[in-house]
């Protein structure tokens, strides 16, 4: 019978464990689905689980010499549902696709399955991935493991929860407007938006889409640097990919390298932010100064984040989504119907000024940089919130304009094209998670990861999770 502690372990300790032959591939799949049938009723973050196809895939994989089996060695690793597995329900969290089974996946699942990867699972995200809280019509809501009257965040919610609830040891997700972000800080684990082209994706509706980027989330940041391993390499379907570094992320996570100048902003000079996560998460930065930093109080300029993103976005849904609008009106939720009509009424002028912009502020991030090696901010400017509020209307008495604009925090970095995490940095007094944003120059994720370890070193909050999911407080 397989070893149920193993629950509790790192990544990079199970996959030392398949390859010394400790454990196998069927072990951790039988340890999943009996932690997934005691916990996941609760949070809801794998609606969909494939263990038929992970336990051949597993199979096959064992037919190989542990030496041979890739960088993961047989670990599971759930994918996020918006993006396609072959043979397995991916219905993208829309009433649409409720019944849509892809016969061929993405090339993000085939390199991780090439990299010794099982796909077990397809974990949730709000319809289409849209707006920061995990919740649709095909399958429900999501909820904090921390409290499960609260928000999982989104729209990688589903990956975040797994995670914290110890149902996945590693997980995929994507972030256009802080979607790997946001769900790690709102669920205590670490998620990382990298680079355009980190990571190799099937194009969808066009090759030079680079808003959205797929990215790794995992329980503590050497964990989140081997998945980012697995994950990433150039592909000749993906004109965007950049080849993989001659150093692994995760050797560079361990090096000791540490930064020399840090900046902290508390709301990069563009948004609210709760005066809570404003007091957590400075009291972490200035924490570096513990590893021989200066830590300063600075930021680019982001001023015209907002108007430029929701130009950007809104012109993305509407050559991924207009087809929808105009087949399939009465099944979208009223936050996509809005973000597509945005961009059908786009003119080309306001398109060049949003492109305008995001030069600019991608030009001012990397000038900043040349004075500083890391850039800390909240990764979210709230605590987790009550998992039926729709999104953040309101923070520290600014009411909002519409449903994204309280992630400015997130999508001002992913404008400037800057790889970002968020890394678990301590509670409010209710006991919730509250995430550090950490943003390196672009391509530099080995330094941002590096700066990441020393901070979790120090911070000393690495192995809060997996929980088992907590019911709200009296």
């Amino acid at each position: 019978m397989a070893d149920q502690g193993l629950v509790k372990e790192t990544a990079c300790t199970v996959v030392e464990k398949l390859k010394a032959g400790d454990v196998t591939p069927l072990d951790l799949l039988d340890v999943l689905e009996k932690r997934i049938a005691e916990v996941d009723g609760k949070v809801n973050a794998l609606p969909t689980l494939c263990f038929d196809r992970a336990r051949s895939h597993a199979k096959a994989l064992m037919q190989k010499p542990a030496g041979e089996r890739g960088l993961l060695a047989g670990l599971p690793v759930p994918i996020k549902d918006l993006t396609a597995v072959s043979g397995v329900l991916t219905t993208q969290g829309s009433p649409i696709f409720k019944d849509n089974v892809p016969a061929k996946s993405d090339i993000l699942v085939e390199r991780l399955e090439q990299n010794g990867g099982v796909i077990y699972a397809k974990s949730n995200t709000p319809e289409f991935g849209a707006g920061a809280n995990t919740f649709n019509e095909v399958f429900g809501p999501t909820r904090n493991p921390w409290d499960t009257s609260r928000s999982a965040a989104g729209s990688s919610g589903g990956a975040a929860a797994a995670l914290a609830s110890g149902t996945a040891w590693l997980a995929h997700g994507s972030d256009m407007g802080g979607s790997l972000r946001n769900p790690a800080s709102f669920c205590g684990v670490v998620g990382l938006r990298p680079s355009i082209g980190r990571v190799a994706q099937t194009p969808k509706f066009g090759v030079d889409r680079t808003l959205g980027q797929q990215g790794p989330m995992a329980r503590n940041v050497e964990d989140l640097a081997l998945l980012l391993d697995a994950m990433s390499g150039e592909h000749a379907a993906d004109p965007l990919s950049l080849p993989a570094l001659p150093t692994s992320f995760l050797s560079a996570t361990r090096s000791g390298s540490k930064p020399k100048r840090i900046a902290y902003s508390p709301d990069l000079g563009i948004t609210p932010v709760d005066p809570e996560v404003k007091a957590v998460t400075r009291k972490a930065a200035e924490r570096f100064a513990e590893a021989g930093a200066i830590v300063e109080e600075a930021h680019p300029d982001f001023r015209e984040a907002h108007e430029c993103f929701h130009v950007l976005r809104a012109f993305d849904f509407a050559i991924s989504k207009a087809e929808l609008l105009r087949t399939k009106r009465d099944l979208l939720k009223p936050e996509v119907i809005w973000n597509i009509e945005e961009g059908l009424k786009l003119t080309v002028e306001k398109l060049e000024r949003a492109e305008a912009q995001r030069v600019a502020i991608t030009a001012r991030a990397l000038e900043f940089f040349e004075k500083y090696d890391l850039l800390l901010a909240p990764a979210t400017i709230v605590p987790p919130f009550p998992v039926e509020n729709r999104y953040v209307a309101e923070c520290d008495g600014k009411k909002f304009d519409n449903y994204v604009e309280w992630l400015g925090i997130v999508y001002a970095i992913t404008l400037a094209c800057c790889p970002a995490l968020s890394l678990p940095c301590g509670f409010t007094a209710s006991g919730l998670p509250v995430g550090l944003q950490m943003i390196a120059k672009p391509r530099a994720e080995a330094q941002l990861l590096a700066g990441a370890k020393v901070l979790e070193d120090i911070l000393g909050v690495r192995g809060t999770t997996p929980i088992d999911p907590r019911p709200p407080k009296a």
